[in-house]
């Protein structure tokens, strides 16, 4: 186009006009809607319409989301080592959850470099499968604990959990000594874990009958707690707080010890084929 040559709104998008090219008219910086648009405004002017049409969207996307799941023999890989908690290992996660610990405390490793040299292994869906609800957390005010099992000693969760501060100085961790302080019976420990085979925890009818006595066994080392290791392979046996009576301490303190053991990661291989 030359220099001198006057542009006329004939020789611009038609669609689009400004002031200075219709004086009467409203200037329109975007192009007019199209049939398509004007036809999307009934839906947009209609609340059942609308309504009718949002449903039809979200259920053929739900069917694209799940209708393949029906078809695949397995959405979680089994991994070997990999069981359901013991009754002390059960009692201890709910008093977790009812201290409110997975609010500060994320329990998944993230398959990032950053992570895996902190933490470990980044975490297999396997490991949380009979986790009733599960405990990924979202917010990290303290470290992760999905491989917090075996890292400490007994003794020092049990400073750790009487006095934050004493075992981490910059720690803003609250006091839970009242665990120490607080016996535990166990006398529904049968029913707890009945409870979850409904859900679809594995717990078999001899582990339900010896409930109980496995809960007592496992703090104390002085028992029979034979049976607990077989029932329950790598289980920790021990008196976690070193008091007589059993506590809600010795309880957290079993779960602790065992997460992220479960999975031994020196021979473990991802299968590619899941």
């Amino acid at each position: 186009m030359a220099d001198n040559e006057k542009i006329t709104p004939s020789s611009q998008d038609p669609n689009v006009s400004s002031l200075s090219d219709f004086p009467d008219e409203i200037p329109n910086e975007l192009p007019h809607q199209t049939k398509l648009i004007d036809r999307h405004a009934i839906l947009e002017k209609s609340p059942t319409l609308l309504l009718t049409f949002s449903l039809l969207v979200v259920t053929i996307g739900g069917i694209v989301e799940i209708a393949p799941l029906f078809w695949l023999e397995n959405t979680i890989e089994d991994v070997e080592g990999v069981r359901p908690y013991s009754p002390l290992e059960l009692a201890g996660r709910d008093i977790y959850i009812r201290e409110g610990c997975y609010v500060c405390h994320s329990q998944m490793i993230r398959p990032m470099r950053d992570e895996v040299e902190r933490y470990g292994h980044y975490s297999l869906a396997a490991e949380s499968k009979y986790d009733h609800p599960f405990q990924w957390g979202s917010k990290r005010t303290g470290p992760d604990l999905a491989r917090v099992g075996g890292r400490y000693s007994d003794a020092w969760h049990v400073d750790h959990l009487r006095d934050p501060q004493s075992v981490v100085p910059e720690s803003i961790m609250p006091k839970y000594e009242f665990l120490a302080e607080t016996r535990i019976d166990g006398i529904h420990i049968s029913d707890l874990l009945s409870t979850h085979r409904l859900v679809g925890v594995p717990y078999t009818d001899e582990q339900i009958t010896e409930a109980k006595a496995d809960f007592y066994a496992q703090a104390n080392p002085e028992a029979d707690w034979e049976g607990v290791v077989e029932r329950y392979p790598g289980a920790v046996v021990a008196n976690f707080d070193g008091q007589a009576q059993l506590t809600e301490m010795d309880a957290l303190i079993a779960y602790l010890q065992i997460l992220g053991t479960m999975v031994d990661f020196s021979t473990f291989t991802p299968d590619a084929n899941r």
